[in-house]
């Protein structure tokens, strides 16, 4: 399997390993409501607002990423630098977790933009395949 399947492998499971600290939340607020959860997501507040919203960015990031990856793969545009970007993503969803739940918002911003980017520049892949 090539790095930029298995960076989207692992771009999966950090939509789910976000999710985490949101379970947490939940029980801390008086246990986890199997009956109502998204009822009982939409109240918390600080960290599990931050851990919510963290989670759910998971999955928009995760979107744009294996359409990315998966125009690379389709062109057959492939090499270190692709293979950098996937990574470099990989790097980024985990920055950008880490200051979100921290709530350190400018390390945040940052860290979504660059994921922005390498989802971005994985789509136009084929005009990079002369470099």
């Amino acid at each position: 399997m090539s790095i930029p399947f298995w960076c989207l492998f692992i771009s999966a499971v950090l939509i789910y390993v976000a999710r985490v600290p949101v379970g947490k939340a939940m029980k801390e607020q008086g246990g986890y409501n199997n009956h109502l959860p998204r009822a009982q997501q939409a109240q918390l507040t600080g960290y599990g607002a931050r851990a919510i919203a963290a989670h759910q960015n998971s999955f928009e990031a995760f979107v744009l990423f294996a359409a990315g990856v998966f125009v690379a793969h389709t062109t057959q545009t492939q090499g270190f630098l692709i293979d950098g970007i996937a990574i470099l993503f990989v790097i980024a969803r985990l920055i950008y977790l880490a200051a979100y739940l921290g709530d350190v918002p400018q390390v945040r911003s940052l860290a979504w933009f660059v994921g922005l980017v390498c989802s971005l520049v994985l789509m136009l892949s084929p005009l990079l395949r002369g470099i």
